[in-house]
């Protein structure tokens, strides 16, 4: 390992140097806790026949539990997205983890509709803080030749945690169990990863670097140390008069405005079609005929083909920016989500469909999770991320509602299930205009109080 670098920023330490074994090992961590959110997201998902057959409950009242979480979710992104950028990342993983795991052991023992969504709700939060501190992570452990690999590996850990708990539950947990052994897989598997974070994650250096904690330079190295980076002999100094790093500052700071907004509301809308898919489809298959394993099923193939779609994303962003990319998959998955409304009389049938729809709409969320990481400064990278995915959970909790109240409003079952699906697919359109109009300038900066006296900042 190298020497002390003197007089050199800790994140251009991480940026210039290859990526190492260790910084590998906290990537693949961060995308088995984004596979455990799309679990524990999904999970309501996979139990939803179950939970209709046994309540007996109509599809407007399941869009509002199947909405909880998703609620949750945006209230987390906010609230814990800055805890994670005042207290640190892997204290705040750790609480959501905590959290996610009590919600899920007691939802598998509800007994109505009411205190289900109660439980729901409250591992939402805990499944919105973590994806907004386990984004930040992701991205300032990863070097910049790194970073687009690194953070398209992490957003498909989100539809393969789906893989992964669809297989667990039509071919185990809904066929020798029922509906509430999927959540209990949930909790046991999230407790298991509190040791594993505890253990092999440590605070990363930009967190360090932005907040000056007591001791930071010491701090800094030891994480640097532990990423296997050479450390530093010295930090920059600051300005006596400069403004100390506000929360406010997404908004208030004129180049992040127009980046937060924009964001925010283009995955507003760019939810309520994917939450559609992901929320609804085992529920409209299972009401086509087929057993509940069965229309589970179609919901891990929607996986497979988000986890695909989010893989050979990644590639094109290594050639191409932002921008083309992800409007293109969010046009074409949009069209997906309106060929999903023409139904089939076959399983395979069913489960291409939901395969094509999340091929394209997951293709599109990376898109939105680089420009996450490439849009906010580590001063406030955790809170700029959760502000924008809490403000797009209200797309992501309004779309089970909206299409339970389609339904419904309509006449109930799946008679009139290609008018509600193409309008459900609208949402993805608009989020692609949104995506058109966002400035794809790198702010490549810092908050004025990390810059060094007599320094400019551009």
């Amino acid at each position: 390992m190298a020497g002390p670098v003197a007089g050199t920023n800790p994140i251009k330490v991480i940026d210039d140097n290859p990526m190492g074994t260790r910084q590998w090992i906290v990537v693949v961590l961060m995308i088995f806790l984004n596979a455990l959110d799309g679990f524990d997201v999904l999970s309501s998902a996979f139990s939803a026949p179950g939970i209709t057959k046994e309540w007996g409950i109509p599809r407007s009242e399941l869009g509002i539990v199947l909405s909880a979480e998703l609620f949750g979710m945006g209230f987390g992104s906010v609230i814990l997205g800055g805890v994670a950028d005042k207290m640190g990342r892997k204290p705040a993983m750790l609480g959501c983890l905590v959290i996610m795991a009590i919600g899920m052991y007691m939802a598998h023992a509800a007994t109505g509709v009411d205190n289900l969504t109660i439980w729901r709700f409250l591992t939402g939060l805990g499944i919105g803080g973590m994806l907004a501190a386990t984004n930040a992570v992701t991205a300032e452990v990863s070097s910049k030749e790194g970073r687009s690999l690194a953070m398209a590996l992490y957003v498909i850990g989100y539809p393969v945690g789906g893989v992964i708990g669809g297989f667990a539950a039509q071919s185990w947990l809904l066929v020798d169990y029922d509906w509430r052994a999927v959540f209990l897989f949930g909790s046991v598997v999230t407790a298991l990863m509190i040791p594993l974070v505890m253990l092999l994650v440590p605070e990363t250096p930009a967190y360090f670097a932005a907040r000056r904690p007591e001791g930071a330079l010491d701090k800094i190295n030891r994480s640097l140390r532990a990423l296997q980076q050479p450390p530093i002999d010295a930090l920059p100094e600051l300005s006596a008069t400069a403004p100390k790093p506000k929360v406010t500052d997404i908004l208030a700071d004129a180049r992040l405005r127009p980046v937060t907004l924009l964001l925010a509301f283009g995955y507003v809308f760019h939810t309520i079609t994917f939450y559609y898919i992901l929320k609804f489809a085992v529920q409209i298959v299972a009401d086509s005929g087929f057993t509940q394993p069965q229309a589970a099923s179609t919901l891990t193939w929607a996986n497979i083909g988000g986890a695909v779609g989010g893989f050979l994303f990644g590639f094109l962003l290594r050639k191409w920016d932002i921008k083309g990319p992800t409007i293109v998959c969010a046009v074409l998955g949009s069209a997906a989500v309106a060929a999903f409304g023409m139904g089939s009389d076959t399983l395979w049938g069913w489960r291409l469909a939901t395969f094509l729809t999340m091929f394209f709409l997951n293709a599109a969320i990376v898109g939105y999770y680089a420009a996450f990481a490439r849009g906010f400064p580590a001063f406030a990278r955790a809170t700029g991320t959760g502000f924008a995915l809490g403000v797009g959970r209200a797309g992501a909790a309004g779309s089970p509602i909206i299409a339970g109240f389609l339904f419904t409003w309509l006449g109930g079952g799946n008679q009139h299930l290609f008018l509600v699906s193409a309008i459900m697919s609208i949402g993805a359109i608009l989020g692609a205009g949104l995506i058109w109009l966002l400035p794809m300038r790198d702010p490549d900066y810092e908050h004025p109080s990390m810059v060094p006296v007599g320094a400019a900042i551009d």
